[in-house]
């Protein structure tokens, strides 16, 4: 017997057991099912596992009579997908835990229970077209394809590890989302993953040669092109810096529940001070080399623009020519007359005045601002953040900043990183991003690196350098192909100079956006409605 045989015959009695599941052991298959599913994302990288996972989650909708019972299956492997894939936002409520500890079992389950609709709307939708064949496959790929967009769009979003990351590392597979971004890398995941033990199960359990045949050639062609053109792209294009850049990256490493308390501002303050005018290896140097300062999201813990010896601080620490950019809190005052607060990365040049500002856009609830604040207010809620109530957004376009020194750049805090095609103003494209942020939330799990490993696809999608400062987490200077050039790891105290990379021309998701993805939907709907059309005929 030949090894495809075999790995047939075994692929066919793990079909038969699934199928054959019912009732409290289905939903336990379902879940574990989307729980190991986590393992092809950061920062494991295992994604062989989803050949084995995502069959489960076709022949559990196989075994569903009914619409209904596959969007249950459906829903149970994507609570176990999205727990495991969110748990460590737990870690936020153990910060103040005598305040919020009591919480935490509510977030860390309720947030997994609403993203699993999603699923639990494709799996019901793909039943809707199923067919006996391979192509039920294609089915369940357009539906989830559908629905990852639509999570990371419906109420604010939340694209969190969305399935086409799968095909995002090593760094060559990672190339071809300049080519269809993160979104538009769902679709060929689901097939590439799903088809193959499909296909080996074949029909009533008796694959074909050429099913077998088919089989090898869709769990290995795709991803050999991906990675023969994501090699070529790297050879093709070595890293290039932009003259007469340095850059000093500040990680503190301040611990989240010290960094509001009053007793401790000065000290934070001093510290940033203090690690910003000493190369990586601790000597002083007063930035002798550095044209450009970079501290993290909301690195002073008090309003900088309105506390003059703060300002006097920072102009006494920079050398003639230097910037300062930094993440800070700031507010002031609206037509109205109305204070609004702003999270905000503001560039100071070397006498403290403020020369570029951008107020973040991308609001985190119930983290950065309460959604339907008088209500949850008065019924005992309140923030996980502390600083001005809750913020008010920054104009919705994200024109570049200008600021000396650099070529135009875009701001983003924190997970606004997140937002595929969402992460430069359209028509105003700049030369680089940089992105403040603070993991320091969320301790030492895998929330951290896989936010680091979705910032570095958003780089490869715009074509755009990264360069991303973190309080704590992974700071990391990332070219436009997601070569990580320099970097600060988790929980690391400390400063990293580096050059900045070059941008390069807007590769094809930069042009078009997700109109790519959309075309990519619309032909795979174009072809499963005529294969629907025919079974149904053939019945």
């Amino acid at each position: 017997m030949t090894a495809v045989a075999a790995s047939a015959t075994r692929v066919m009695r793990a079909e038969q057991w699934v199928v054959a599941q019912r009732g409290a052991s289905r939903a336990l298959l379902a879940f574990a099912a989307g729980a190991l599913s986590v393992l092809a994302f950061a920062p494991f990288h295992a994604f062989p596992v989803l050949f084995a996972t995502l069959p489960v989650l076709v022949w559990l909708i196989d075994a569903s009579p009914t619409v209904r019972s596959a969007a249950v299956a459906g829903w149970w492997y994507g609570f176990g997908f999205f727990l495991f894939n969110l748990f460590w936002i737990g870690e936020a409520f153990l910060v103040e835990a005598e305040k919020f500890a009591l919480l935490m079992p509510f977030a860390v389950t309720l947030l997994p229970s609403g993203m699993a609709l999603f699923w639990a709307m494709a799996a019901g939708a793909a039943k809707r077209f199923w067919t006996p064949g391979a192509s039920r496959v294609l089915a369940l790929a357009i539906a989830l394809a559908l629905v990852e967009w639509l999570r990371g769009h419906i109420l604010t979003g939340l694209p969190w590890n969305v399935l086409g990351y799968a095909l995002t590392y090593p760094l060559p597979l990672m190339q071809s989302a300049a080519l269809t971004g993160v979104y538009g890398l769902t679709l060929p995941a689901v097939l590439i993953f799903a088809t193959p033990a499909v296909l080996l199960a074949g029909r009533d359990g008796r694959p074909s040669h050429a099913d077998r045949s088919r089989a090898v050639l869709i769990a290995v062609v795709p991803l050999a092109v991906a990675w023969g053109y994501g090699s070529w792209r790297l050879a093709e294009n070595p890293a290039r810096d932009v003259p007469g850049v340095k850059l000093r990256i500040v990680q503190p490493s301040v611990p989240q529940r010290e960094k509001w308390q009053p007793q401790h501002q000065l000290r934070i303050f001093e510290d940033h001070i203090a690690l910003s005018l000493a190369s990586p290896d601790g000597v002083r140097d007063d930035l002798a080399p550095i044209t450009h300062v970079i501290w993290p999201e909301a690195a002073m813990p008090f309003l900088p623009l309105e506390q003059p010896k703060a300002l006097e601080r920072i102009a006494q620490m920079l050398p003639e020519g230097r910037v300062l950019l930094s993440g800070a809190l700031r507010r002031e005052q609206d037509g109205n007359g109305v204070m609004r607060g702003y999270n905000s990365l503001i560039a100071f040049d070397d006498t403290a005045k403020a020369v570029a500002i951008y107020d973040k856009v991308h609001l985190v609830p119930f983290g950065e601002y309460l959604p339907l604040a008088p209500v949850l207010t008065a019924l005992g809620f309140q923030k996980l953040t502390h600083g001005l109530g809750s913020f008010d957004t920054g104009p919705g376009s994200r024109p570049p900043l200008t600021v000396p020194g650099l070529p135009p750049v875009a701001g983003l805090i924190c997970y606004e990183v997140l937002f595929p095609g969402a992460v430069i103003d359209d028509g105003q494209r700049p030369g680089a991003i940089i992105n403040v942020t603070n993991d320091g939330w969320f301790g030492n799990t895998t929330g951290p690196r896989q936010h680091l490993h979705q910032a570095r696809v958003r780089a490869v999608e715009e074509g755009v350098p990264l360069v991303r400062v973190a309080n704590n987490g992974i700071s990391a200077v990332v070219d436009p192909f997601g070569r990580i050039l320099a970097r600060l790891d988790l929980d690391r105290r400390g400063v990293v100079d580096s050059p900045l990379p070059h941008s390069m021309s807007a590769p094809l998701y930069a042009r078009f956006g997700d109109i790519i993805f959309g075309m990519l939907w619309l032909m795979g709907i174009i072809y499963l409605c005529g294969t629907w059309q025919r079974s149904v005929k053939a019945e």
